[in-house]
């Protein structure tokens, strides 16, 4: 007898049913999650079809099997490593240099106005050129090397992180500052109790934004000027039209934005408590 039928054959063993209600209530609980997982298999599932109908040139497009494949012989070969430690290092330098400038930057803009006064004619210049723009400079500057990358991603990032943290100190409650101020606390008694936690919430919806951004400037960085990473793989696959691999670097950059951004968002709810209801 083997192991599934002593299982049948069990008096003690019940299998387990669920009622028509708890099915309702699992999917409702759930509904986000199916709706969201139906909605992709679909999508797979068409643009599978129209792949294997020939309805579309293979060389402009893709399916998602040659796609799985193309990713397995990515992922196998000896490029994927040093591409990932390439954009991943680069995003790490640029990404953590904004985050350090950012904040500090932020609160202090926010907090004296005369400072935001002196830096905000520079700060509305540089945040409405387009990053793309200035890469021929920061070639020049920093050379094809990762610091021309660093540079991109910093400037891409750099900006929600200034501006989500300027908001957040400008937007704390007066009456706070005022009682502090009415028992002679001093300014960095304020801050250190004030005007820091209040600006929490905004300084990680900052980082949340900036990552987006971030990742964008990686792609663009490597795009334009580089001998390894991710953007590099795509643009070098887009020049031989190599379709699959160019969605694989697609996936993989998207794919590590999920992640990271999962990561923020649990941060920011946890902090969310902290953020000040400016409808009261």
């Amino acid at each position: 007898m083997n192991t599934s039928q002593k299982i049948a054959d069990s008096p003690n063993m019940e299998t387990p049913h669920f009622s028509k209600n708890q099915w309702r209530t699992f999917y409702y609980n759930n509904e986000r999650v199916i709706l969201g997982t139906v909605g992709v298999v679909l999508l797979l599932a068409i643009w599978e079809t129209i792949a294997r109908l020939n309805i579309v040139d293979m060389m402009f497009t893709s399916s998602p099997v040659r796609i799985w494949n193309a990713g397995i012989q990515y992922v196998a070969s000896e490029g994927f490593v040093h591409d990932i430690a390439a954009s991943g290092s680069e995003l790490l330098l640029g990404f953590g240099l904004s985050i350090l400038v950012g904040i500090p930057l932020g609160i202090l803009m926010g907090w004296y106005p005369k400072l935001n006064y002196l830096c905000d004619p520079i700060f509305n210049f540089l945040y409405a050129s387009p990053r793309i723009a200035l890469v021929p400079l920061f070639i020049i500057w920093f050379g094809i090397d990762m610091g021309s990358k660093v540079a991109v991603i910093f400037l891409s990032s750099v900006f929600p992180i200034v501006i989500n943290t300027l908001m957040g100190v400008k937007t704390i409650d007066p009456m706070l500052l005022n009682v502090a101020r009415s028992y002679n606390a001093k300014d960095r008694q304020i801050f250190k109790t004030i005007i820091l936690p209040s600006s929490v919430p905004a300084i990680i919806s900052g980082i949340r934004l900036g990552l987006g951004h971030a990742l964008i400037g990686v792609v663009v960085g490597e795009m334009t000027a580089a001998t390894q990473g991710v953007g590099h793989m795509m643009f070098t696959a887009g020049q031989t039209f190599q379709t699959d691999l160019v969605f694989v670097g697609l996936i993989i950059i998207a794919g590590l934005g999920v992640i990271l951004t999962g990561l923020v968002q649990i941060l920011e709810r946890h902090f969310d408590k902290w953020r000040v209801d400016i409808r009261k």
